[in-house]
């Protein structure tokens, strides 16, 4: 078996080939896949096979092709193949809330949540294993113990593990039923037309980059998302918004601010790191790209998380501050913004 397989785009990588045999019966691509691979939920084969990381005879088909003998299908994807152990690492944890079912992290900016391609230790993932001993894991989420959501590397903030199957399980359904409350401190480029609002709007992958979500208005692509946001404060040239996730999906709160035309302030992946509101004076642009420096990545963080105890059925809310380096950030625009009005 080749160990790398080459798109047009990216390099890809072969993880699975299989050939049917000379007497398959006629039978759907998904359940194929479903009944020779290991750990992977239809729904997660069929959004695969959507995404294009599957091909029947190197073509690209529909989940509901269906297999024929002597068919050749090929699962590769955007990164290697590689072990799903953990390696435990002594990873300092801030812990805002710990019981014996759960506990309540605040991830600082910078670091991944699990090990993946190019991001195979120093993980959020790699902490836990070595701080807490058998973390569970959900059927499709093998080498990912305890997690029943994530935040982007650069995103900061709160997020809940489970320590046990139960808790697991029950957290895992307030995510499905949307029931979780996650509300965002974001900054992003320019002033809002009003001053609360929801985008409405399906997010998906790219389709001309994998590697970021892209808004489908049409809706004729991609998958149901939700944000609500509220402006908290505008600074002329940027404003800091609250914004509260009624769906989770990959990227969701970038690609929508995105699609709205503000993108997140210093968002390499969606445009925001470049100067796109302001004057044209050399002062203002030196100013902004030392507040780039300052805040080397998108300005987004977790502050807040509410759910339900998925044992004691208590209601709990959590919060966290903004890290250091996006407050600093905030009080240089607060001073350049009231330096500009007096003068």
């Amino acid at each position: 078996m080749e160990d790398e397989q080459q798109s047009s785009d990216d390099s890809w990588f072969e993880h699975h080939r299989l050939v049917a045999d000379p007497n398959q019966t006629l039978i759907r691509l998904d359940k194929f896949l479903m009944d020779r691979l290991p750990n992977v939920t239809r729904t997660k084969l069929q959004d695969g096979i959507k995404q294009g990381f599957v091909k029947v005879n190197n073509t690209e088909i529909k989940p509901n092709y269906r297999v024929r003998p002597g068919d050749e299908i090929v699962v590769a994807l955007p990164e290697p193949p590689r072990d799903t152990e953990v390696v435990p690492e002594d990873i300092e944890l801030d812990i805002i809330y710990e019981d014996s079912d759960l506990l309540v992290v605040n991830k600082p900016p910078g670091m991944v949540v699990h090990p993946a391609y190019n991001n195979w230790t120093g993980t959020l993932v790699n902490a836990l294993a070595y701080h807490f001993q058998n973390l569970p894991t959900m059927p499709d989420n093998q080498g990912r113990p305890g997690l029943v959501h994530r935040i982007d590397k650069d995103t900061s903030g709160l997020l809940v593990i489970a320590k046990t199957e139960r808790s697991m399980t029950g957290l895992a359904r307030q995510f499905y039923d949307h029931s979780i409350e996650r509300s965002y401190t974001a900054l992003v480029w320019g002033l809002l037309e009003n001053e609360t609002g929801t985008i409405d709007v399906n997010l998906g992958r790219s389709l001309k980059d994998r590697r970021i979500t892209t808004a489908f208005p049409e809706a004729d692509h991609g998958r149901g998302a939700i944000t609500h946001y509220q402006v908290i404060k505008p600074l002329r040239y940027v404003s800091l918004l609250s914004c509260q996730l009624e769906t989770g999906r990959t990227h969701q709160i970038r690609a929508h601010l995105k699609y709205l035309g503000h993108p997140l302030f210093n968002d390499a992946h969606y445009g925001g790191d470049r100067i796109l509101k302001g004057t044209v004076f050399s002062k203002y642009k030196a100013f902004v790209e030392n507040c780039f420096k300052m805040l080397p990545r998108q300005a987004l963080h977790a502050r807040s998380l509410g759910f339900v105890h998925p044992i004691s059925g208590k209601r709990m809310k959590f919060d966290s501050d903004i890290p250091q380096d996006f407050q600093e950030l905030l009080s240089k625009w607060e001073s350049y913004v009231t330096y500009q009005t007096k003068s």
